[in-house]
């Protein structure tokens, strides 16, 4: 495993691979962008192509190759290993441990699954897809399997396969009996659901045959594993992440049938939710790879609404969004399969912006001017809130004026008066004069850590951790020595930033020293104040004289110090 990293980090430079996900700017011997991990206007988001390392300012992630596609696409450290093998054209070679964790356990057992699945699709489920528009292609592609009416004949497989009863119901494929364990899949054609790596995590699987029960569901969805987490998985999203990138706009649509009649008909950016309302971590992942999302939902009561939900979230998460609207009583699968590709195609591309597409809506549907101007206060002036983009905003304020005839002002107004989350600041924090000399000290931590890995360092490196540690106390400055890699990491990154074009580096440096030996002695002259005056209420003239004698020291040299800053 560790010769495979090593080939990978060797065939694989961190600027190709983030370069992939955000537009990357070169920044000196760095390269900086607008940080993929959250919302922000200013870059500081830097990667470093001499160290193989990244690390935002603002959210504080950082790491390598590894844990960049681990955050960005969601993975753990296999699946991302997997990504970046492929990238890097490294075949993967696991060492056999002789017990695999649970997790490694889980995903071996639902690829077993996925293939039993597959192996049992039953010509009447075959030609059922077939007539649904569906492709041989795209049926092997999408791995569509089926699920018989049999109670245990995928439970009787896994247990001959060596996977354990509750291995089996740990990974949502069957729950216990009276009798013993009851396939959760019967009389079903099977969608497995992958992860961003491509492996698969769960199942979504579609009532067909003829000995089926009319209360069963139209849908059932593999439930919450340790691997299958519904707001956070999307269907298709392993294959559908390059063309999302490429096109630079991702599609969401309801199913499994309505996803993989848009990928037939070429929108291979489409995705689907599985089992479970639009998420803000929905949202999250198609962010890291477009701004910009398209919601072609049904058309029905149902459909709107569900709409809009998703749209709250998308705008929430810092997407743009439009939505496309399809004929009455047509889903996508529908329009694709009886008025072809090119009306899909047509509706997505002709969709609206989420205010206007509210707007249009609620017009048509409000009996008069009075309750459309209510609806636009409950309904669309929420959404507006969370729209990002302050120009955006502003247009959208003035299309709501004219289709209410009302002024801007007042439109803006009501706009301010939507509630707003709070500003996260932790109650606990301490407060800034309790952590000033920390971060001085930090600051002091990442130019020695800055200066100690260059070839030529602009400053004697001995001679200013010796100051440094004299400055802080020995204590202090080992604290500071043992913090861990990663943030080690983040304050050499931010020493670079900040000296790595001063012209009067040297002199920043002596101050810095300055200011925290001098914010060390106030320290302690409070101490020595609160001491004295504590000896001078109790009556202990001597204890009080040796105070005031340590206060006086201290002013002077404190003095002294403001003189030379």
């Amino acid at each position: 495993m560790a010769d495979t990293v090593q080939q990978i980090k060797d065939r694989l430079s961190i600027v190709d691979v983030i370069s992939q996900y955000v537009k990357l700017e070169r920044s000196g011997q760095n390269f900086r962008a607008r940080c993929p991990f959250h919302a922000e206007r200013t870059p500081s988001f830097f990667v470093s192509p001499e160290r193989g390392t990244y690390h935002c300012f603002g959210c504080n992630l950082g790491g390598d190759i590894f844990s960049f596609v681990e955050q960005i696409e969601g993975l753990d450290f296999k699946g991302a290993l997997k990504v970046l093998a492929e990238k890097a054209g490294v075949p993967l070679v696991y060492e056999r441990p002789e017990k695999k964790d649970e997790r490694d356990r889980l995903f071996e057992l639902l690829e077993t699954a996925t293939i039993f699945y597959t192996s049992r699709l039953s010509e009447p489920a075959k030609k059922y897809l077939k007539e649904r528009g569906l492709d041989d292609e795209m049926i092997r592609l999408f791995r569509l399997g089926f699920a018989g009416e049999a109670w245990s004949d995928a439970s009787e497989y896994f247990r001959e396969k060596k996977f354990s009863d509750k291995e089996i119901i740990d990974a949502g494929l069957a729950k216990k009996g009276d009798r013993g364990l009851i396939d959760k899949f019967r009389n079903r054609i099977m969608f497995p659901i992958a992860d961003s790596a491509g492996r698969v995590v769960g199942f979504s699987g579609r009532i067909f045959g003829e000995n089926v029960s009319p209360e069963a569901p139209k849908y059932l969805n593999s439930p919450e594993t340790p691997l299958f987490r519904k707001s956070r998985i999307l269907y298709g999203f392993d294959k559908a992440k390059q063309a999302m990138r490429k096109h630079s706009c991702a599609v969401l649509v309801e199913g499994q049938m309505d996803l993989l009649a848009s990928h037939q008909a070429g929108w291979a950016n489409t995705v689907a939710v599985s089992g479970t309302a639009f998420t803000p971590e929905h949202g999250a992942l198609i962010r890291r790879m477009t701004d910009n999302l398209v919601i072609a939902l049904d058309p029905d009561e149902a459909g709107f609404k569900a709409a809009a939900r998703a749209a709250r979230a998308a705008l929430q998460g810092g997407l743009n969004v439009k939505v496309a609207q399809l004929p009455t009583g047509l889903d996508p699968a529908d329009l694709i399969q009886k008025e072809g590709k090119d009306a899909w195609s047509k509706t997505i591309r002709e969709s609206k912006d989420i205010i206007v597409f509210l707007l249009d809506v609620l017009e048509s549907k409000s009996k008069d001017k009075d309750a459309f101007r209510r609806a636009v206060e409950t309904i669309v002036l929420p959404f507006l809130s969370d729209v990002p983009s302050p120009i955006a905003r502003e247009s959208y304020v003035r299309e709501i004026a004219a289709r209410l005839s009302v002024s801007e002002s007042a439109v803006s107004e009501a706009l301010a008066k939507m509630p707003t989350a709070p500003e996260g600041a932790s109650s606990d924090a301490a407060p800034p004069e309790a952590t000033r000399l920390s971060d001085r000290a930090r600051q002091a931590l990442s130019i020695l850590l800055w200066q100690e890995a260059q070839k030529k360092p602009e400053i004697d490196v001995e001679k200013y951790k010796q100051a440094f540690a004299e400055a802080v106390g020995k204590e202090e400055f080992d604290a500071l020595r043992a913090l861990p890699e990663s943030e080690q990491e983040a304050l050499r990154f931010s020493a670079e930033r900040i000296y790595g074009k001063s012209s009067g580096f040297k002199q920043e440096v002596e101050t810095l020293l300055q200011v925290i030996i001098r914010e060390k002695l106030s320290e302690k002259l409070a101490a020595a104040t609160t001491a004295l005056k504590e000896a001078e209420r109790a009556g202990n003239d001597g204890e009080a004289a040796v105070h005031m004698s340590v206060v006086k020291l201290l002013t002077a040299r404190i003095a002294q110090l403001h003189t030379s800053v």
